[in-house]
């Protein structure tokens, strides 16, 4: 059974960083596009970054200079760099690689 799974949330204070992890057990990681999705409280899910298999990497505009996408293939595991983070990206931040998801792990920004 393929698997996802995130890491690295936690609670922050507003300006300061994380880093999440996405381990993925499936055997299709080198060639897949792979995602950040994240979901705020009470909002909808809202699409957040994807890198494709050449690592060409996209972002919603409200993270774009703040946050870096990355993998690597030789670990099977996906990666979300977030600085200068913001109360606004309090959220619950999912990776998905099709119609793969992992569980989520919780970002908090918060003084």
């Amino acid at each position: 059974q393929v698997q996802l799974v995130e890491s690295g949330g936690g609670l922050v204070q507003p300006g300061g960083s994380l880093r999440l992890s996405c381990a993925d057990s499936g055997f299709t990681f080198s060639s897949s596009s792979l995602g950040w999705v994240r979901q705020a409280p009470g909002k909808g899910l809202e699409w957040v970054s994807t890198i494709d298999n050449s690592g060409s990497a996209s972002y919603v505009d409200s993270v774009k200079g703040r946050f870096t996408i990355s993998r690597d293939n030789a670990k099977n595991t996906l990666y979300l760099q977030m600085n200068s983070l913001k109360a606004e990206d309090t959220a619950v931040y999912y990776c998905k690689r099709g119609a793969d998801w992992g569980q989520g792990t919780q970002v908090t920004v918060s003084s």
